[in-house]
């Protein structure tokens, strides 16, 4: 039988005790090779080294690609990657919003070219991607692929691997290393690495699931992925000079300048996310009686509406109407706004003659505002603004930094973190760490707290030789000596 040998020693149980925890590693040998199979307990490995003798009294035959007997053997053989790929993706669609559907085809599109048997002569290589991203791997569009995409899509389902392939682990790094690595030959980005494993995480969990692989192969643990760095990077966020005359540059663009203006003030005022920003309506909006003393207002947020795409929504919409990220379908938050914003939105409600029950962002043609317009307004004006050297920068580079600039301020403001969060939609945890690099202002009144407490006490002038003085001075009392 090609790939099995009957040339098999099993050794004893080697047990390694370490300071967390104790392993026990069941060690046999094929043709030379030895494998391993570590267990957290030793009934466990007794038992499984008991069925790899049990399998050689028998006589049967072990896989040299697997290391088990070949009764252990999984479905991955008998089954094709794309075909697998394209049963992951489907299972997927419902239960994932548009831009997970989106990354997760391009991960499997990525991992599929560097699953072929051969490279293809007579499409382009570009061809074959975009029908796999667009096509293989988007389920509300398989049904209308073109003759020439399904053409190709024929040939890679005979050109590409089995699932076996997935259990060499050999084969996996050097796949993993392929997979990693862009079109120019260079690494992808350490988030972009990350997001690929992730899916193809899950991936592997589903081929456990459904019995076609017997344990998931990619690589676990400290350095399985790269690191990456969790906190913001402060030189993205705005200075107040530069926002002010941005949002002023803004203001008057001769086509839409006002909505768009109105825009991106609540996006700086009360930090919601651009995507929840789009999805508000005239009545989230409690503005203050206009002879009211305090003018406050108040933003209430509860949707989103991110711009997904028309090939990646159920309903071939560009935008994805869906609940607050990280929430309950029905969650809300209220963040206060101050008087500045409250001046800006009562104006643009004017001007734009808006009721309740009409979107507070709108387009052009009075629907979703949509983020190509509102990308162009932000660069054009930003460039505009920005000194060469500062537009060079990561300062305001992307619409999301609006929102990292306020809540940064918040936290220097001294709101407490609790506070912040709510208002941000965030939990504790993550605003900690994502903003503890940005938070400053405070350093001199924690000097000063510090030094109020003290630091070690006043020595008397000849030191401390006695042990009554010992005892007076020390932070516990010495130990009774017999």
């Amino acid at each position: 039988m090609d790939g099995t040998t009957y040339n098999v020693k099993i050794w004893k149980i080697s047990v390694y005790k370490g300071k967390r925890k104790t392993t026990h590693t069941v060690r046999w040998e094929l043709d030379g090779k030895e494998w391993r199979a570590p267990f957290d307990t030793f009934p466990l490995a007794d038992a499984f080294r008991s069925e790899l003798v049990g399998a050689t009294r028998r006589g049967e035959a072990f896989s040299l690609a697997t290391g088990r007997p070949v009764s252990h053997q999984s479905r991955a053989s008998r089954m094709n990657w794309y075909d697998f790929a394209v049963q992951f993706a489907d299972a997927q669609w419902d239960q994932t919003a548009g831009n997970s559907r989106k990354n997760t085809a391009k991960a499997l599109m990525a991992t599929t070219v560097a699953l072929l048997l051969r490279q293809p002569t007579a499409f382009k290589p570009v061809d074959v991607r975009t029908a796999l991203r667009e096509f293989a791997f988007n389920t509300r569009r398989r049904e209308e692929v073109p003759p020439e995409v399904a053409a190709i899509l024929k040939w890679v389902e005979r050109n590409t691997h089995s699932m076996a392939v997935w259990e060499d682990p050999v084969k996996v790094e050097a796949l993993l290393r392929v997979v990693d690595t862009r079109l120019d030959g260079k690494r992808a980005a350490a988030w972009s690495v990350k997001r690929t494993r992730r899916i193809l995480n899950v991936a592997m969990e589903y081929a456990v699931k459904h019995q076609i692989l017997l344990a998931n192969p990619l690589p676990k643990g400290r350095g399985a992925t790269p690191s990456t760095s969790k906190a913001l990077d402060r030189r993205a966020l705005i200075n107040p000079h530069r926002m002010a005359r941005i949002l002023d540059r803004i203001r008057r663009r001769p086509r839409g300048g006002r909505r768009l203006h109105a825009y991106f003030a609540t996006v700086y005022y009360t930090g919601p996310r651009p995507e929840e920003a789009a999805a508000m309506y005239v009545e989230d909006f409690l503005l203050p009686a206009e002879d009211a003393e305090d003018q406050w207002c108040e933003v209430v947020i509860h949707t989103a509406t991110p711009e997904v795409g028309r090939n990646w929504t159920n309903d071939g919409e560009i935008h994805e109407v869906r609940g607050l990220k990280g929430r309950a379908t029905d969650d809300t938050r209220v963040v206060p706004g101050p008087p500045a914003l409250t001046k800006v939105i009562r104006e643009h409600i004017r001007k734009e003659n808006l009721k309740p029950g009409d979107r507070m962002f709108q387009g052009e043609n009075g629907g979703i505002i949509a983020g190509s317009v509102v990308r162009r307004a932000w660069l054009t004006a930003r460039k505009a603004e920005l000194t060469e050297r500062e537009g060079e920068s990561p300062m305001g580079r992307r619409i999301y930094d609006i929102r990292h600039t306020r809540l940064t301020k918040w936290l220097n403001d001294g709101i407490p973190p609790a506070q912040v969060a709510y208002w941000a939609g965030n939990s504790v945890a993550v605003l900690l760490t994502f903003y503890a690099n940005c938070i400053e202002g405070q350093l001199p009144e924690l000097k000063r707290r510090m030094e109020a407490q003290g630091d070690l006490p006043e020595l008397p002038e000849g030191g401390l030789t006695t042990l009554e003085n010992f005892s007076a001075y020390s932070p516990r009392p010495p130990t009774e000596t017999r």
